[in-house]
């Protein structure tokens, strides 16, 4: 039998201290060699979007996400990434689930920053910035706390009713919430900068990084032409990614700063799993500025998946379906 779970089941289902344990492991195991990542391709559909197959597999389970990212879809005020994910018996091939992308990729990327954040920024950080404040800010802010001791947040959005209501949804957790005028005035003043917006040009400068500074630049989405970060930024910051192999064919962060000669490919090959085993230092100083370019990857997917249909087959959420029958 195959569970169907939609977005409302998933947001009953889904522990978010669950899942960032999870995405650690993950990478953990990535890096072991553990479990399998391929490197994803782009089919170029007809009005300018991308269908992108993101696959993965572990000993258990494997998994493909199909990713449709839609930019013509803003004019239609629509959402410009849509996602589903197929779940499947590593054993036998049986197609175990069908869930809904939408809150699973935004938790799990969150839940990666927040992985990111904890073995790469200082210790002692305690303000917050986050360049955008949409759902992916709220998720990162959440993932973010539990993490350091975080006892401001810095806010930058071009809409003021998209910061009230990241306001309103971040209200629990007791934070000083500041508004600030720029991106350049967040970068400025925080010991943490996560950059959350689907930005096709530079929105953030690394003339405006400080020491100690860590980035989280994960909003851009997987396009080779589009990017948050300048190549300045690239240059100056000691690079972390979740997989070189996808880092070097989808984010506009690193290819861009590449063509432009600020790095190179061997910048970009200590993945945040590296820093987790051991393999490979993470932060070796409190002046270093640390950047994590992310732009997701399909076993952050799978293993997200795999706990919602563990949670979901133990309380009887969802509809289950033959589809031999």
């Amino acid at each position: 039998m195959t569970l169907i779970l939609n977005h409302s089941d998933i947001t009953t289902l889904i522990d978010r201290s669950e899942i960032y344990d999870a995405v650690e492991r993950a990478h953990a195991d990535l890096a072991r060699g553990d479990a399998f990542n391929p490197q994803p391709s782009a089919m170029p559909l007809p009005n300018g979007g991308n269908s992108i197959p993101m696959t993965a597999a572990t000993a258990q389970s494997s998994s493909v996400k199909l990713l449709s990212d839609m930019p013509a879809n803003a004019a239609r005020g629509l959402p410009t990434q849509r996602s589903t994910i197929i779940l499947s018996c590593a054993e036998t091939g049986e197609c175990e689930a069908v869930l809904d992308g939408r809150a699973i990729t935004a938790i799990r990327t969150a839940a990666a920053s927040a992985v990111a954040t904890e073995y790469l920024s200082r210790k002692s950080s305690t303000v917050l910035g986050v360049v955008g404040a949409g759902t992916l800010a709220v998720e990162h802010t959440r993932a973010i706390a539990r993490v350091r001791g975080i006892e401001k947040v810095l806010v930058w959005s071009r809409s003021a009713t998209t910061i009230r209501t990241f306001e309103e949804r971040i209200a629990d957790l007791n934070l000083a919430v500041e508004r600030s005028e720029s991106p350049r005035a967040v970068t400025s003043a925080v010991d943490i900068l996560c950059t959350l917006t689907p930005s096709h040009s530079p929105i953030v400068s690394g003339d405006w990084f400080h020491p100690g500074l860590h980035v989280n630049a994960v909003g851009a989405p997987p396009r080779g032409d589009w990017r948050e970060i300048d190549s300045a930024g690239m240059r100056v910051a000691s690079l972390f990614v979740d997989a070189t192999s996808t880092t070097l064919a989808k984010s506009g962060d690193a290819l861009l700063a590449i063509a432009e000669g600020a790095i190179t490919a061997e910048d970009l090959h200590t993945e945040i799993g590296h820093v987790i085993t051991g393999q490979k230092p993470g932060r070796t100083s409190s002046d270093q500025i640390t950047l994590f370019n992310s732009v997701g990857i399909g076993l952050q997917d799978l293993v997200t998946a795999r706990i919602l249909l563990s949670r979901a087959r133990a309380a009887g959420v969802g509809t289950e379906l033959d589809l031999t029958a």
